[in-house]
Order: C-alpha cells, then structure tokens, then sequence
C-alpha cells in the first residue's frame, strides 16, 4: 500500500471507513466482566510467565556464548 501522506483525504477517509466497518461488527462486552476474566486468567498463568520466573540458563536462546575482550 502507499504511505498515509501520499493519498488524499478522500482516500485516507475511504480506509477509515473501510476499518470502522470492520469494527462495527466486533461482539462488545462490559470491562467490568472482561477486566475481572482477563485478571483471572493472567494469575493463573502467571506460573509459566518467563517474565515474572525468569528463563534457565540452559534454556535461554539469547544468552552470551562468551565474552569479549577489549585490547
């Protein structure tokens, strides 16, 4: 696609629309019943969450093979 500031303001609006379309028809619900799932969910997952027990090192894909020296 072109960049935003390439196309014209009919344009720009046409993809607009095209998204609120798309998003007219998404199921809506209360944030009061999805906040209190959503929270149930993450503590129950929390267990498995490499960002809250960290990764082994043995298992780390990014961890430094070796150093580096400076001469």
């Amino acid at each position: 696609g072109r960049m935003a500031q390439d196309m014209t303001e009919k344009e720009l609006l046409k993809m607009e629309l095209d998204q609120l379309k798309k998003e007219v028809k998404n199921e809506r619900q209360m944030v009061s019943k999805t906040g209190k799932e959503l929270k149930e969910y993450i503590e129950s997952m929390a267990g498995e969450d490499p960002l809250l027990k960290g990764v082994p090192e043995d298992k780390n894909p990014f961890k430094e093979k070796g150093g580096c020296t400076i001469s």
